[in-house]
């Protein structure tokens, strides 16, 4: 489940030289081919254990298929539109972006798109370029005492709110995750958008798009406005319908639009559709959001450290799909990610052919928050010997149910004693008397109890691992290992026995290797399995 060592990322886009250097002074092999076709693309990606895109290159899955040794994609920007998250997730590749390089240049340029409306600044600008002395023409309006909507109050909305404030405009908003609270210390009135449209005399929108905010500005939406709304878009293309947007232009609803980014166009192209571009009250601009020298430097940077980071083991930030991985780089997770792989690998044995629901439990407050990084590592053990595909924390849930299988996760404060201090997990198989529990110590995973067979001194789950269950009254099955043990050079490194449970006992040894040949064995035992953990 750990990361291989990167050796080769390829830029495929025009950044700062920065980035070029970071990586290189990280140890890492750097190949820039700005421009390239698909084909290209196709051919160049197949050795490469990084990519690092703009919003030019579309990393689809098509892309992923080719890249056989690909481990991250790295998005110098805000934006992952132009990346296949859910392709890369299967396929187990990390999707990084930059979340705040470019969020000051995207403010910056909402706040003069504003100004430009108000003032209508472009076209007074281009009126002069053909020498004309229009003054009646471009009659405009003060932003003072003016309502700002701002429609998603994250980084750049929040910043934009506070830049617009200091006109004297009242900023009002809406954001599913931000609570009324939080936007009311950055001086934003929070309400429903059925609230919203008819108070507004500008909206600027800064949601990603999504199912829920695609065309989040439509017929119906302008129709609630006030008559003459501006609308501002620099976040992206498709969270304002254009053909409502230019229907409004036309009846005179929407008073002026500013668009730096259009549904049919891509980073690198125009859109194909130019009666919005045309139209006499809308400025637009080729997709300048992050197009600053600053912006640009600071994104291309932000993005060569976070592969250093992630190749040289010291973190992982700014990462899209792969949260739960984010955790395994902490000293104080680590066990216990192990530890939760571990037991969804001796589970998956003990129970045979696991499908249905999964439950894993976390006992005691240290593991409160553990849930969102143990989950996808206990699918990852579920899933270990069962799919051809390489297994890890950033594809696990999603492979596994695929294969049929539901892991769901719940916590309880209270874990028994002496393990109270540091915690418990639990994994069980629901409907099944299939149940292992197991915690770390110092930084040792061990295993505590299986199908209800406590360990007095816990096992370690490390390296190669012989788990088998016999009558407790048989001691051949011991003797018949160690036999075994010898012919092969092997030797016993550890050995645990548990209580006995209807006349049987489980137990597990540490080997220095894994044995060839169990046929010796078996017949003195009613289970055997080994694991390499």
């Amino acid at each position: 489940m750990a990361l291989g060592k990167l050796q080769k990322v390829l830029i495929s886009e025009s950044l700062d030289p920065c980035c070029r250097e970071i990586l290189q002074a990280g140890g890492i092999r750097v190949q820039e081919k700005p421009g390239l076709s698909k084909e290209e693309l196709l051919r160049e990606i197949r050795d490469c254990d990084g990519l690092i895109v703009r919003s030019a290159t579309k990393v689809t899955a098509e892309v992923l298929e080719a890249a056989e040794r690909l481990q991250v994609v790295g998005r110098a920007g805000t934006g992952v539109d132009n990346v296949d998250v859910e392709a890369a997730t299967r396929k187990g590749v990390l999707v990084m972006n930059t979340p705040t390089g470019n969020s000051l240049s995207a403010a910056e340029l909402t706040c003069g798109m504003i100004l430009c409306l108000a003032r209508q600044i472009p076209q007074a600008a281009a009126s002069m370029k053909e020498g004309k002395w229009d003054r009646k023409k471009y009659m405009g309006m003060e932003l003072n005492g003016k309502t700002l909507a701002v429609l998603g109050l994250g980084r750049i909305g929040r910043e934009v709110a506070t830049r617009m404030q200091a006109f004297g405009m009242k900023t009002i908003g809406y954001d599913p995750i931000i609570t009324p609270d939080v936007s009311a210390t950055f001086g934003v009135e929070q309400l429903p958008l059925e609230q919203i449209w008819p108070r507004c005399d500008f909206i600027t929108v800064h949601t990603p798009l999504l199912p829920s905010t695609t065309g989040l500005l439509n017929d119906s939406t302008f129709a609630k406005c006030r008559r003459g709304v501006q609308v501002v878009n620099c976040a992206r293309g498709g969270i304002v319908d254009e053909g409502a947007l230019l229907r409004a232009l036309q009846s005179g609803q929407c008073g002026g639009a500013a668009l730096d980014v259009f549904t049919q166009a891509s980073g690198a192209e125009p859109p194909k559709d130019r009666d919005l571009v045309n139209h006499p009250n809308v400025i637009s601009c080729p997709h300048l959001g992050a197009s600053t020298r600053e912006a640009q430097s600071r994104c291309g940077k932000e993005i060569a450290m976070q592969i250093v980071d992630m190749a040289t083991g010291k973190g992982l930030t700014g990462v899209v799909n792969g949260q739960a991985l984010s955790k395994a780089f902490a000293p104080q997770t680590k066990p216990w990610i192990t530890l939760a792989r571990a037991l969804g690998m001796v589970l998956c044995t003990v129970g045979k052919q696991v499908q249905g629901n999964v439950q894993v439990c976390t006992l005691g407050t240290p593991l409160k928050e553990a849930g969102s990084y143990l989950t996808p590592a206990v699918a990852a053990g579920l899933l270990a010997k069962g799919t051809q595909k390489e297994v890890t924390l950033v594809n696990a849930t999603l492979l596994a149910q695929e294969a049929g299988l539901k892991v769901t996760t719940t916590h309880s404060d209270v874990a028994p004693e002496p393990d109270s201090s540091t915690g418990l997990v639990q994994v069980s198989l629901q409907g099944t008397p299939h149940q292992v529990t197991g915690t770390v110590q110092g930084s040792t995973p061990v295993l505590q109890q299986i199908n209800g067979a406590t360990f007095k001194q816990p096992a370690p789950l490390s390296g190669p691992v012989l788990i088998y269950r016999a009558k407790a009254s048989d001691t051949s099955a011991l003797a018949t290992l160690t036999g075994l043990l010898s012919k092969a050079g092997g030797q016993l490194l550890s050995y645990h026995s548990s209580s006995t449970v209807a006349g049987e006992q489980w137990s597990v040894l540490g080997l220095s290797g894994p044995l060839s040949n169990l046929s010796e064995l078996k017949p003195h035992v009613t289970e055997v399995f080994q694991l390499h953990l």
